[in-house]
């Protein structure tokens, strides 16, 4: 484990894996055109027209860098989140907080990016929301935000927990806003909990880190590099157009607007940019719906592994590896991979001998082990994913399906792949 955000930074950069931007960038375009063209490389940029601050990116683009922030290979990560689901942890106390160490007595001095030419504004996006509920304890989730002036912010908030905890709250809520959290932090906060769950103890059982209580009695991470503290208001305005997971525009909605009251730093703090449809985006989206499938599944056959896999906009496609020791686990792994995450549209299910992260290999179990009439799942008029333009806009309705590429168990032998002779190349060239 690396400690905080900038802790990371720092060995990126020691490591030769940090890119810098040579000279000064525009947050307008300019500095997430120069994200995205090498977006799965962290990238930092020194100089930000109109802010004093740094600005970083991609910074969590691959499993590869996951895993080297929490110290393990990148085939045990959904170990490591689904036993920090079942088994959270409480973060120790800290007296004092870098994260509140210096202030900003604006949004507009912060590097937020306009990142394509049709969106309706800067848009923060790698902003994890913090709220109290008096009774249910405190949630974190990822909304994204619009800024409108200095002071507000209008925020894409779905019908789950946050809006729970505002109409519990009268229809205005207190909250606070962490950028530059670790990946443990990220991760906890894409996940869909059970409400009532603080997602800061699932991150600490992943990871351990410390907390700072605030003045509203909400406690964020003490080494976050900013920590934003505002009310959402019952007053509403327009949201979007915004790039999301699938590289195509949402629409324009009424959102709630966030008044923003203090806004908080560290020394040199360094703001974390998450490119609206990137490899960092896939990767925090997609990366924490892996163990509540592997859960699932696992409730009903012996799961291997799972990859909601960025070619299905870490999203819309999974696949699932078991070990096959009835015929029909194959369908029974399909339902429960579409029930441990309710947005998938289409999910492959393989033996344990395909490697789930290479779809040369999956795609060569489909073109091998696959046969429609037997293996074929298809679920009509079902809930979808409202980031699907090919869904019902209005209702999510869509089609999913199952694919089951397993082996038959009465033919396993004729399925098997041939194996060549292991080497060691340096012997030869």
């Amino acid at each position: 484990m690396k400690g905080s955000f900038r802790d990371f930074i720092g060995e990126l950069e020691k490591k030769g894996q940090l890119l810098k931007i040579r000279g000064k960038v525009s947050k307008k375009l300019e500095l997430a055109a120069v994200m995205k063209a090498k977006e799965d490389a962290p990238i930092l940029a020194p100089e930000v027209e109109g802010s004093k601050f740094a600005a970083v990116g991609n910074v969590f683009a691959t499993r590869r860098l996951v895993a080297q922030y929490l110290g393990c290979g990148e085939d045990e990560i959904v170990g490591r989140l689904a036993d920090a689901i079942n088994r959270p942890s409480k973060p120790k106390s800290a007296k004092n907080s870098p994260g509140l160490e210096t202030s900003v007595s604006s949004l507009d001095d912060l590097p937020i990016p306009f990142h394509t030419e049709k969106d309706g504004g800067p848009y923060i996006c790698a902003g994890i929301v913090v709220a109290r509920d008096p009774e249910l304890g405190q949630n974190c989730s990822f909304h994204r935000m619009m800024q409108l002036d200095g002071k507000r912010m209008v925020l894409r908030i779905l019908p789950r927990h946050l809006n729970e905890f505002i109409e519990r709250g009268g229809g205005e809520l207190e909250v606070a806003v962490v950028l530059g959290a670790p990946i443990n932090v990220l991760l906890a906060s894409a996940i869909s909990s059970r409400l009532g769950q603080n997602e800061l103890e699932i991150a600490n059982s992943l990871a351990p880190f410390e907390t700072v209580k605030l003045g509203n009695g909400i406690e964020v991470p003490s080494g976050a590099e900013f920590i934003i503290e505002g009310k959402i208001t019952d007053r509403m305005a327009d949201e979007g157009p915004f790039v999301d997971l699938t590289d195509t525009y949402d629409i324009v909605r009424r959102q709630r607007v966030m008044e923003v009251k203090r806004i908080h730093a560290r020394k040199d703090a360094v703001f974390h940019v998450l490119l609206p449809g990137g490899m960092e985006h896939k990767v925090l989206m997609g990366m924490p719906r892996e163990p509540t499938i592997f859960n699932e599944v696992s409730n009903v056959v012996e799961c291997k592994g799972v990859s909601v896999t960025p070619g299905g906009c870490s999203w819309l496609h999974g696949v699932v590896s078991i070990r096959k020791k009835n015929e029909d686990d194959g369908k029974k792994a399909i339902e429960a991979a579409f029930r441990g995450h309710a947005s998938m549209k289409h999910v492959v299910v393989v033996d344990e001998d395909i490697d789930i992260h290479d779809m040369r290999q999956v795609e060569w179990a489909i073109a091998t082990r696959f046969q429609g009439d037997r293996g074929l799942v298809v679920k009509r008029k079902e809930k979808g994913s409202s980031l699907d333009p090919s869904a019902n806009p209005e209702t999510r309705e869509t089609a999913k399906v199952g694919v089951d590429a397993t082996v038959p168990l009465a033919e396993k032998e004729k399925f098997a792949r041939a194996e060549y002779k292991k080497i060691n190349l340096e012997d030869y060239f």
